[in-house]
């Protein structure tokens, strides 16, 4: 349930039917008005029919007729609570709940108990299950509650560790149990753990660790997800003001508001980008926690006085359009914006594709008709071309959302999206096509190249550094099964490294983010079709410069590196494919076009291929003489605990898995100087396909210097250039990408600065222009028999200038 976000609420939707309101708690909790008010009686905007709204959502709405219909996810939730409940230390002595988690004085202890706790309380509540509804289920939640508040959790203990336990972990699980178990757990303790709450998590603004902190993105909806909660459990009314306007952020005007795209830091971006930690890109972790928190609120408060009325919220519909649905690939969550949670054992690509759909189809509620039909056709292709059970994956409320959805016949499946788009503000690509698709993550001084805290994503040293993932239509779990922790570090899909034994860092309290010293890390993209980026590589803790550059054109794209060098004595590689096999597949590659006869353990070289061929994967063309070129083939073994050992994150898997691995890398040499590389990947060509294209390619290299690197096709000249230069007729006075596209349409021209160095850029084209069809107001053009742009580039954050000529 935890994914850097506590809550773990995917499925949100209609309201619970009202009750009639119960007396009033006075005195240990805050007491309703004398007067009656617009929430007093029944009614929708009764606080009573809110707290059953609130653990209809929790528990998804399940009833004792339709157990049966939620599958695994109940029966894991019916297994798991019945075998913590039994081995729960029920004992008068007792000093903690469960002797794997630690005395309840610990935080760590503590925290991970009311996780547990809330599971329990969960099963309670949901019928269909052994626990439901049972006496003594509750003594024991109550009393173990009581032990909790008594040596752990209570309002004058002072924090240790990290702050995340207490201000939104403990507090979180805490105001859950109290809403499914409300009225079990006697008046005078429910106003401890409301006062708890309140010392911790008084508001979603508040860090009460460092009070100069202000709380954004995904920490703000968990926190006001808490306190609204706090507010139904407390009859707190002030509270629920304060979740409602914590939101927008009424206090700061607006500033940290979960519904106003930003430009930098936390938060949804106007380019698509999701950032969490001022710099990390994590859309498919941090963004997921914000967008189910953020959903739970906007649906617990509907239709009452405190419902969610910012005229912003349209901003989040949009940032679902560019920052979710186009790196969803058929049920699972591309691994590049992920961040440090590709580490965890039980938060896989698999797991965060159906969590993202639930959340989405949670939000189409609110949403008006052209949003929320869309993403309900999305949704409905997603699952029905999903190579995973998408039900095992999800919570009782987002399988009830989506069976609806597949009975709803007026839904169409969306088919596959084809589109090819750069992410200035967290230094992405992303390329999908109707048989695969490609994702490139970079880095630089604004983007983070990795991130690990409290033992989480202990060897995600090379993440930013170029990483490449291919997925295709025929093998989609290339990164979920067991990828990470029997991958080779040192040789993902992309990088370029020193081989240098790295320490393994990140297991304190202290966030870990490596920001590199580069400026350039982005690119331009055209009409879906098109893309150039690039990234000025330099390696941490080593002499390593290198310049890589990737350009996708149609459906071939073409990594080039330049200026490869060190002087640290070590050797430096590239990596072009590191592919899982899985348990039992075939790692043979042909090598222009033989075909090794036996599938062993294998370290060769293969200087001079022209081209090589992965069945079922991609054929990889070489152009010119590529000294270095080597092929392998291993079986790797890791434990999961290799790389996540997080207290709250699923550490201690220490379960060895083997998998079998194709690798195809450059050896640049021991300190080599100004060295280089150049392949083309042409994804799901077959081996014949392969051939044919490397004797007649349609994808030419220009140039491959630290001045410009470039490719041309017949009708795509795409160029980065490292400072002012020319190639192939363009022309370019400084550092900017530049693609340039004709067709019987005209002249298309994509320009962007990824470096953010320039205020304008000059492009000379080496076609006569007449007529300008269409421009930014970025862009000057001078029209003739050799056209010039002058594209003013200064403070817009390296996004792409387009412009189209006759």
């Amino acid at each position: 349930m935890l994914l850097g976000g506590a809550l773990g609420l995917v499925g949100v939707g209609a309201a619970a039917a009202a009750v009639m309101l119960r007396e009033p708690d006075l005195g240990v909790i805050s007491a309703l008005p004398e007067e009656p008010e617009p929430w007093a009686g029944s009614g929708p905007l009764d606080v009573a029919a809110l707290r059953e709204r609130a653990k209809s959502l929790l528990t998804g709405g399940v009833t004792a007729n339709d157990g049966i219909d939620y599958g695994r996810p109940l029966r894991v939730l019916d297994r798991e609570s019945a075998e913590e409940w039994e081995v729960m230390d029920r004992g008068a002595d007792r000093t903690g709940l469960w002797p794997d988690l630690g005395p309840a004085a610990d935080p760590l202890g503590f925290t991970n108990s009311y996780v547990r706790l809330r599971r329990i309380a969960l099963a309670w509540a949901t019928p269909g299950t052994e626990l439901f509804d049972r006496d003594d289920v509750a003594e024991d939640v109550v009393g173990a509650l009581d032990l909790l508040y008594r040596l752990g959790y209570n309002e004058d203990a002072e924090p240790a560790g990290n702050w995340y336990w207490w201000e939104i972990g403990a507090p979180s699980a805490l105001m859950q149990i109290c809403t499914l178990m409300r009225d079990r757990i006697p008046r005078d303790h429910l106003g401890r753990y409301v006062a708890v709450v309140d010392r911790f998590c008084p508001n979603a603004d508040e860090r009460t660790s460092a009070s100069e902190t202000r709380e954004t993105g995904a920490n703000r909806a968990d926190k006001a997800a808490i306190v609204a909660l706090r507010g139904l459990v407390g009859e707190d009314f002030a509270k629920l003001e304060l979740a409602r306007d914590g939101l927008s952020d009424t206090a700061e005007d607006g500033e940290n508001s979960l519904f106003r795209l930003v430009d930098e830091g936390d938060g949804f971006h106007r380019d698509g980008s999701f950032i969490q930690h001022g710099h990390v890109p994590s859309t498919g972790s941090y963004g997921l926690v914000l967008l189910n928190s953020l959903t739970f609120a906007l649906a617990l408060l509907q239709g009452s006085v405190w419902e969610v009325t910012d005229p912003e919220l349209a901003g989040l519909y949009d940032a679902v359009d560019r920052s979710i649905t186009p790196f969803a690939e058929d049920g699972l969550f591309m691994d590049c914006l992920r961040g440090r949670a590709i580490a965890r054992p039980t938060q896989r690509d698999s797991h965060t594709g159906p969590e993202i759909t639930a959340a989405l189809l949670a939000l189409a509620e609110f949403a008006p008709a052209e949003y929320r039909d869309r993403w309900r056709a999305q949704a409905r292709g997603w699952i029905e071309r999903s190579a995973v059970p998408f039900f095992e994956s999800m919570e009782p409320r987002g399988i009830r959302q989506t069976r609806e959805l597949l009975a709803d016949n007026a839904i169409e499946a969306a088919p596959r999206p084809e589109l090819t788009r750069v992410y200035p503000n967290m230094a992405r690509l992303v390329v999908r096509r109707p048989q695969w698709s490609w994702a490139l993550s970079m880095s630089s001084r604004r983007v983070a190249g990795y991130e690990m805290v409290g033992g989480e994503n202990l060897r995600g040293w090379y993440l930013g550094d170029g990483t490449s993932y291919l997925y295709t239509v025929d093998d989609p779990l290339q990164f979920g099964d067991e990828f990470w922790p029997t991958a080779n570090p040192y040789r993902l899909p992309g990088i370029t490294v020193d081989s240098r034994e790295r320490e393994v860092i990140g297991h304190g309290h202290d966030l870990v983010v490596h920001l590199p010293e580069n400026e350039v890390a982005g690119g331009a993209a055209l009409d879906d079709r098109y893309a150039a980026t690039a990234m000025d590589l330099a390696a941490e803790g080593s002499s390593l410069r290198a310049k890589k550059a990737w350009f996708v054109v149609d459906d071939v794209i073409c990594a080039l590196g330049a200026g490869i060098t060190a002087s640290d004595g070590r050797a430096v590689w590239t990596t072009v494919e590191h592919r899982n096999r899985h348990a039992d597949g075939d790692r043979r590659m042909a090598v222009d076009g033989v075909f090794p006869q036996e599938d062993t353990d294998l370290k060769t070289a293969v200087d001079g291929a022209a081209w090589l061929h992965l069945p079922g994967v991609a054929g990889y063309v070489f152009p010119g003489e590529n000294p270095g070129l080597r092929v392998g083939r291993e079986t790797r073994r890791g434990a999961w605990n290799d790389i996540e050992q997080g207290g709250t994150t699923g550490g201690g898997d220490t379960d060895v898995h083997t998998r079998k691995y194709a690798t195809l890398w450059y050896d640049h040499g021991v300190s080599p100087t100004d060295a280089s590389y150049a392949y083309m990947l042409l994804p799901t060509a077959t081996a014949a396909e392969t051939a044919v294209w490397a004797a007649n390619p349609t994808l030419e290299v220009l140039a491959n210097t630290t001045t410009v690197q470039a490719v041309a096709s017949d009708s795509v000249l795409a160029a980065h250039f490292w400072q002012a230069g020319e190639t192939g007729g363009l022309a370019c006075d400084g550092p900017a990408t530049v693609i340039v596209t004709r067709s019987e349409d005209g002249i298309a021209v994509a320009v962007a600065d990824p470096g953010r160095t320039s205020e304008t850029i000059t492009v000379e084209l080496p076609y006569a222009a007449s007529e300008v069809l269409d421009t930014d107001d970025t862009i000057e053009a001078e029209l003739g028999d050799q056209a010039k742009l002058t594209v003013h580039t200064g403070g817009t954050l390296g996004r792409t200038h387009t412009v189209r000529l006759r």
